[in-house]
């Protein structure tokens, strides 16, 4: 059985790792709920009057990719996100394509998100799929961290009543936020 030295190892270990991330995640968070959103900078691209995509093609990211080479620009992305009548190129965290479906002919902007927005498009998981693989292992560790570390307090006599409390409070003041009108 591994031992209470393991547990504060693995536990220090995980945390130090993922803070820079968890910062990074509370940084954006905090900035976007105080107003600071960041900005994107959106430069219209000209296409032929003829230039037609269909949102319901199975090629659909193909198709994108098609189009764009036709107009002489990268074609680097991911996958292509469907919103309503608009397109998008993934990840939105750095500079993507926007393609509006609109009635009078294809529309196509160039978007180049500042700093704060394309940490605010990392933190809603638009950015690269290998970074949304380590915000899950991130979630999954930000479990750990919590859940080891409240058993490490409670395991330990001296800290046993404080970390009781301490998790008692946080549970009401929540449950008092989630439950007020």
């Amino acid at each position: 059985m591994m031992n209470r030295s393991f547990w504060i190892k693995a536990h220090l270990l995980t945390a130090a790792f993922f803070t820079p991330a968890l910062l990074l995640i509370a940084l954006s968070g905090g900035l976007y709920l105080l107003g600071i959103k960041g900005k994107v900078v959106q430069t219209p691209i000209a296409v032929p009057a003829d230039a037609a995509i269909n949102a319901q093609s199975p090629t659909l990211d193909q198709d994108v990719r098609a189009l764009l080479q036709s107009l002489g620009l990268p074609a680097e992305f991911e996958y292509v996100k469907i919103s309503g009548n608009t397109l998008y190129t993934r990840p939105t965290s750095q500079p993507h394509f926007e393609l509006r479906l609109q009635p009078e002919g294809l529309r196509l902007l160039l978007n180049k998100p500042s700093l704060q927005k394309s940490l605010i498009e990392l933190h809603k998981g638009h950015g690269p799929l290998m970074f949304k693989d380590f915000q899950k292992a991130m979630a999954a560790a930000l479990l750990f961290i919590l859940a080891s570390g409240t058993w490490l307090g409670l395991s330990a006599l001296g800290l046993r009543r404080l970390t009781a409390v301490t998790t008692g409070a946080g549970l009401i003041v929540l449950l008092a936020l989630i439950l007020a009108p």
